[in-house]
């Protein structure tokens, strides 16, 4: 039976125990790697790797490679190097570098034209913008906040260096966005609710450039701090899930990193999976895969969301789940 709980506000379901309560999670099964119906990409030492049960591929080398992301074909892959966006193939051949603006985290759209990604916008906060998936020399495009589109594009800023710190430290700041599968919506860290909140999630309807906030901490009224990222839709854009963390009033409020998922029509939101988890991509309508904490490392587990069984598949992070042609 689910058991009520609540973080940052909200009433949750928590599928792995009470939310804000130290519940031990259902041991991973120790077992051979299972089989997957498509293509997990995911990171390991700074290089992207493949696979979907016995065998692994490397698709990258040189290190220094972070956020795969699988086009809706299931033909290519977006990444970053140095805070830039390249694609190339499933197979790694054909890399080519898409813009020299630093980039976030990015996503196609559902024709596969396009691809999303976060950057410094002309308010001085994180925005998005879109570039073509093919076009040579092509120039980005703003998306969000709606008023910068008829603006010049800022400068492009220097490229950041990668955190360091503890995990939330980490992930506080990743801007990786998250287009909506029919095109419609964007995921994406910041937005016009930054103006009443400290952080937040907002997400904005790209045609109108209308923005919602479905997660924020901090500002105002609010006392909890925290941060939402690295948001991702199911298939059919009916859920979407982000990585959390909260510092509450009092140290029985505070949560660790977890994964929150939001349903998009009732607005009702969850915990899937268990603490330290994060960056939760969906495989089907039964199960997703994580970044979890495992053998005192980084691996990717397959996660029940009904159940909140857990099972170890492959050491690393950032896991993208290639769609089914």
């Amino acid at each position: 039976m689910s058991v009520p709980g609540r973080i940052a506000g909200h009433l949750l379901v928590a599928a792995a125990g009470v939310a804000g309560v130290s519940v031990a999670a259902p041991a991973p099964a120790a077992a051979a790697v299972p089989g997957m119906p498509s293509l997990i990409a995911y990171v390991r030492s700074g290089d992207v790797y493949v696979s979907k049960g016995a065998a692994e591929t490397r698709v990258t080398t040189g290190g220094g490679w972070s956020r795969p992301q699988w086009s809706r074909d299931g033909r290519m892959i977006a990444l970053l190097r140095g805070g830039q966006l390249w694609t190339m193939k499933a197979d790694g051949t054909a890399k080519r570098r898409l813009t020299t603006r630093p980039a976030a985290g990015p996503s196609w759209s559902a024709d596969g034209r396009e691809i999303a990604f976060a950057s410094l916008s002309c308010s001085g906060g994180p925005g998005v913008y879109t570039i073509s998936a093919t076009a040579v020399n092509a120039v980005p495009k703003v998306l969000f906040p709606a008023y910068c589109r008829d603006e010049e594009l800022p400068a492009e800023p220097a490229v950041k260096a990668a955190a360091t710190g503890s995990l939330s430290e980490r992930l506080r700041y990743d801007d990786a966005v998250a287009w909506s599968p029919d095109g419609a919506k964007v995921a994406f860290r910041g937005g016009d609710c930054e103006s009443i909140a400290d952080d937040c999630l907002s997400v904005g309807t790209v045609a109108t450039g209308g923005e919602k906030a479905v997660d924020s901490y901090g500002g105002g009224s609010r006392q909890n701090s925290g941060f939402a990222v690295i948001p991702s839709w199911n298939r059919s854009g009916t859920k979407l899930a982000w990585t959390a963390y909260q510092k509450g009033e009092t140290s029985a409020t505070d949560l660790p990193v977890h994964v929150v998922e939001y349903d998009t029509a009732t607005g009702a939101k969850r915990t899937v999976g268990a603490s330290q988890d994060r960056e939760l991509a969906y495989v089907d309508t039964t199960r997703a895969v994580v970044t979890g904490t495992y053998k005192a490392g980084s691996w990717i587990m397959i996660v029940n969301l009904g159940t909140g069984a857990r099972t170890p598949f492959r050491q690393g992070s950032q896991p993208s789940v290639q769609p089914i042609r």
